[in-house]
């Protein structure tokens, strides 16, 4: 009898999506994937490590599991970026760690679904937003290259797929991994990184397009115009985005390419300049504003989502005041709205107290989530 496998995901699409390659690994080297985890051979563990919630989810399910079974378990995901011997005092039931790098394109994926599929364009971050483990765990931005991802797609299509998902940390991005790196090398080092840094290392300029050459269509725009050649593909989907990736020519290629889906998620983060500053993201709330505009003026009927963290260090009620009027005037249909939990490694961990008391962080959540996701309910997109 075949070996058996089960993969647990937490965390978002990027996530459910490296499952779906690490299950293809194990479908070719023969596993069969069990009902459940409870009966299985390998427990494959897909963390999350965004926030400390998340991972403590992660550690009362292993709790769980190790009462009712005994499976090999093999931990993958963002929780990686603890390192092994840190891992290993954290969570002793684990037997195997598996790097998420390691998770490669070289067998095809173990799709669910029969409709829509997650095509990973890049892999890793570049942003070093100051509260963000991603670039720690995953790693340097690469972008995948072009002919893996066409290829991938003519596969899709030829398996009756209609819906195709462009997935990266920063999405946008792809092909443009090598601009800015620079202005980010500081925050590889904690004896050269210091307070005085960060505002002077605020990300690149909201609009990369100085970057490129005069009228060059940004490598991201001709890959989605690549993609809507086939037919047979009906709707595209894209995430995750950053505001300082998003050319004029991708808004102009989201207004006149109806196979671009309607709904585009836009993180934010906060409405206040001077918390965006702290959270090295790179641009103002004047130049999300701008896009925003843009988007809707191409097309009225375009949903704008976003994504937004409360109580980041330092928050005060002025800036959180700023935050609760963005939201009013720009209407968010819906809203990922996050407590900020300090992740050691970051820039922010490293530079600011966590001095905001978690009573207010939650109460400021009940806020915002009222106003956009509650209010806006019956409005509400369907996200994929």
């Amino acid at each position: 009898m075949n070996k058996t496998y089960f993969i647990k995901t937490f965390g978002c699409q990027s996530n459910k999506s490296d499952s779906e390659r690490i299950a293809g690994d194990y479908e070719a080297r023969g596993y069969t994937e069990a009902k459940s985890w409870r009966d299985c051979d390998e427990l494959v563990v897909n963390t999350c490590a965004i926030r400390q919630r998340a991972e403590d989810r992660v550690k009362g399910f292993l709790l769980n599991a190790i009462k009712e079974a005994q499976p090999k378990i093999i931990l993958t995901g963002c929780m990686t970026h603890h390192g092994a011997d840190k891992l290993k005092k954290l969570l002793p039931m684990v037997d195997e760690i598996l790097p998420i790098n390691e998770v490669g394109f070289n067998i095809a994926a173990i799709r669910k679904g029969q409709i829509n599929a997650f095509v990973p364009i890049s892999i890793g971050c570049n942003s070093f937003c100051s509260y963000c483990i991603v670039p720690y765990s995953r790693g340097r931005e690469q972008s995948r290259p072009h002919a893996d991802i066409i290829n991938e797609v003519k596969s899709l299509v030829k398996n009756g797929y209609q819906e195709i998902t462009l997935l990266g940390m920063n999405v946008n991005s792809w092909g443009l991994e090598k601009v800015g790196i620079s202005l980010r090398k500081k925050l590889l080092s904690d004896k050269k990184f210091t307070r005085e840094d960060l505002p002077a290392q605020a990300g690149l300029p909201s609009n990369q397009s100085q970057y490129l050459k005069p009228k060059t269509t940004p490598p991201f725009v001709k890959l989605l115009q690549e993609i809507s050649v086939f037919l047979e593909i009906k709707v595209i989907r894209f995430m995750s985005s950053n505001p300082w990736d998003f050319h004029d020519e991708l808004i102009e290629e989201i207004g006149r390419n109806k196979k671009i889906d309607r709904y585009v998620h836009l993180p934010i983060q906060s409405g206040s300049n001077a918390v965006l500053q702290r959270m090295n993201r790179g641009y103002t709330r004047e130049d999300y504003e701008k896009i925003v505009a843009k988007l809707r003026k191409i097309d009225p009927q375009i949903t704008i989502g976003t994504d937004i963290i409360v109580g980041f260090p330092g928050e005060n009620k002025e800036e959180f005041q700023e935050t609760l009027d963005l939201a009013r005037k720009i209407k968010w249909q819906v809203a990922f709205v996050a407590i900020y939990s300090p992740r050691p490694g970051t820039a922010a961990w490293r530079l600011y107290p966590d001095d905001v008391p978690f009573p207010i962080k939650k109460k400021r959540w009940e806020i915002l989530d009222k106003i956009i996701n509650k209010d806006n309910l019956p409005e509400r997109p369907k996200i994929v």
